[in-house]
């Protein structure tokens, strides 16, 4: 079964470890050493955890479990008439598996139910791009390398 939980101190490894997934590809084509990639992803995860906190400071950051095994993250900011996806990533062999799609149409429901809508931002080369269009998120802005999108039910 798939479930959320709140994020603990004792979860940061794990975090670490799913952002580092997210730049794998990226990081892969710089032919850096693994000493230095490890240096350059702790201080990107560093710099993005302190910039999601501060700028969502009542944002729930939620670890994805599948059968109590931990599988990604899901960060979500929920405000009146408007609930913003902060990120969403699951480690790689758990992609592709309707599992993010399972975490989007639960978020929909809520929305739903609410009379809110969804906004969240992608990278215009992530893959995950075909999912949200297919669960309905349209594009309403571009901000240099990231697409707006937003979904009303």
């Amino acid at each position: 079964m798939l479930e959320r939980r709140p994020s603990l101190p004792g979860d940061e490894a794990f975090l670490r470890g799913v952002y580092a997934s997210t730049r794998a590809n990226e990081i892969s084509l710089f032919g850096w050493h693994s000493s230095q990639a490890e240096i350059f992803l702790r201080m990107q995860f560093d710099a993005q955890d302190r910039h999601y906190r501060a700028a969502y400071p009542d944002a729930r950051f939620d670890i994805v479990e599948l059968d109590g095994v931990a599988i990604g993250r899901f960060y979500v900011a929920r405000q009146p008439g408007m609930t913003h996806v902060i990120d969403i990533s699951l480690l790689p062999p758990w992609r592709g598996q309707g599992h993010g799609t399972q975490l989007l149409c639960g978020l929909q429901q809520d929305a739903a139910r609410d009379g809110a809508g969804i906004s969240m931002h992608v990278e215009g080369s992530n893959p995950a791009q075909r999912l949200y269009e297919r669960l309905g998120f349209r594009v309403t802005g571009d901000a240099g390398p990231y697409k707006m999108l937003e979904w009303r039910a």
